[in-house]
């Protein structure tokens, strides 16, 4: 028997989401169904899309524009951290390990999954590169397949579209291969950060 249509609107809702199957949506939307408080998840969702907004400067979701990191005078903009979502700027900052600004991608290259360099905020990285402010930047891509080929495509394109490049550089294996930025303890990313290596054609 077929569930009853909003409730089947429901679990078709959570399977929109990333890794989220048939099962696992079901067993969330019942959960919803039988826990009062868990009603708030749709005034939450609404909030987060009403309130928040991507920062012009680095793309990271924020409050305000420019973002709390790009309108802080103390902040080292001739260095530029590059990662692929907002939840590893938040890793990161957690860390302490890094004072200068952020450009967020919006996700990782990845064609078996329909992200493309296009959908990517590389074409807006060179921009900003090219502006001349930055001396550095910091690829902070997962150190995965996804994470590697984004970065090795945006040195690509800031090799191809400046004339006087920066010096660019990637976190070092501090940060285990395969792992994902938002979950490693914050000594892990000081090592990374202090152990960065040079990457990209020799000038």
């Amino acid at each position: 028997m077929a569930f009853p249509a909003p409730l089947e609107q429901l679990i078709e809702a959570f399977e929109r989401f990333p890794g989220i199957g048939r099962v696992t949506a079901e067993r969330l939307a019942f959960h919803i169904l039988r826990d009062p408080e868990a009603a708030g998840l749709a005034g939450a969702i609404e909030r987060a899309a009403r309130d928040t907004l991507r920062c012009a400067e680095c793309g990271n979701i924020a409050e305000q524009d420019p973002c709390v990191i790009c309108s802080d005078p103390k902040r080292d903009r001739t260095q530029l951290c590059v990662v692929e979502e907002p939840r590893h700027v938040e890793a990161i900052e957690r860390s302490g390990a890094f004072g200068g600004v952020y450009h967020v991608l919006m996700g990782a290259l990845n064609p078996a999954e329909g992200t493309e360099i296009a959908q990517l905020s590389i074409k807006w990285l060179v921009e900003r590169v090219g502006a001349g402010e930055v001396r550095e930047v910091v690829f902070a891509t997962d150190p995965d397949v996804e994470g590697e080929a984004t970065a090795l495509a945006a040195v690509e394109a800031l090799e191809a579209g400046l004339s006087e490049r920066p010096v660019m550089t990637r976190l070092a294996r501090g940060v285990p291969s395969g792992g994902a930025l938002e979950y490693l303890h914050r000594g892990v990313l000081m090592d990374a950060f202090e152990g960065r290596r040079t990457i990209g054609a020799k000038r």
